[in-house]
């Protein structure tokens, strides 16, 4: 055996004497390491408490937690999670009172709200991505304008538009709709519009008419539109009347 492994060997030697495995302990850290993970009783409370809460089924359900409560959008609730959801209050509309869809930009969600103030369907979106664009021989800035909008016009299908495909587009804004997309990632990366999931472009369609208000803000900027639900209201009852 040379000289250089025999101090390898030597040195080894030494450690092990210095610091020995405790098998207790490695088994101890190991169970540290999986303590976190929920038991399938707690999995279940879970989904029972968001369903409470008006969120959806599965993982979509999960993000949008994740997404309301600012917490790490991972899909999968962890220890923390689950201790803040069993504490968590509901979701609640920015703009309560009547019926229209907000889109909170900072938390990169779509809150469908009834006549009656209450959430009817929450979705995730991707919005515009803030950065500067040059494609398709067009320039500009990916943005989602803030503010209080109306649907006004719809196209049922697909359309064609000159940075690409939309599903199901309803226009709120100056081309810009709110629109089915196969993409939608957890961040703001659109060139203006709202993307939504694929799955829910035919549904929001139809509850979207032309007319519905639709109300875009972030921690910086929001704007109430009550006095126009009151006006629509009040046109509403002359007609009738």
């Amino acid at each position: 055996m040379s000289n250089v492994r025999v101090l390898a060997v030597a040195s080894l030697f030494i450690l092990l004497l210095l610091n020995p495995i405790d098998p207790l302990e490695s088994s101890a850290n190991t169970k540290r390491k999986t303590s976190n993970a929920l038991t399938r009783t707690e999995l279940k409370q879970a989904q029972q408490r968001l369903a409470e809460m008006g969120y959806p089924t599965g993982q979509n359900g999960i993000i949008l937690f994740q997404k309301w409560e600012g917490r790490k959008l991972t899909g999968h609730l962890s220890r923390d999670d689950f201790e803040v959801l069993l504490t968590a209050e509901a979701p609640q509309p920015r703009d309560p009172g009547y019926a229209h869809v907000e889109i909170d930009v900072d938390r990169q969600m779509l809150l469908l709200i009834d006549s009656e103030g209450a959430i009817q369907k929450m979705l995730p979106v991707s919005t515009g991505s803030n950065k500067h664009y040059n494609e398709k021989g067009m320039r500009g800035l990916a943005y989602t304008p803030r503010g209080r909008f109306r649907i006004y016009t719809k196209i049922a299908g697909w359309r064609k538009s000159p940075l690409g495909l939309l599903y199901y587009p309803s226009y709120f804004s100056d081309g810009l709709a709110i629109h089915g997309n196969p993409s939608v990632p957890r961040s703001p990366q659109s060139h203006g519009c709202v993307r939504i999931p694929m799955s829910a472009a035919v549904e929001i369609s139809r509850r979207l008419p032309v007319g519905t208000i639709v109300l875009i803000y972030d921690s910086q900027s929001f704007v109430s539109a009550k006095d126009w639900a009151e006006a629509d209201k009040q046109k509403h009852e002359a007609v009738v009347r």
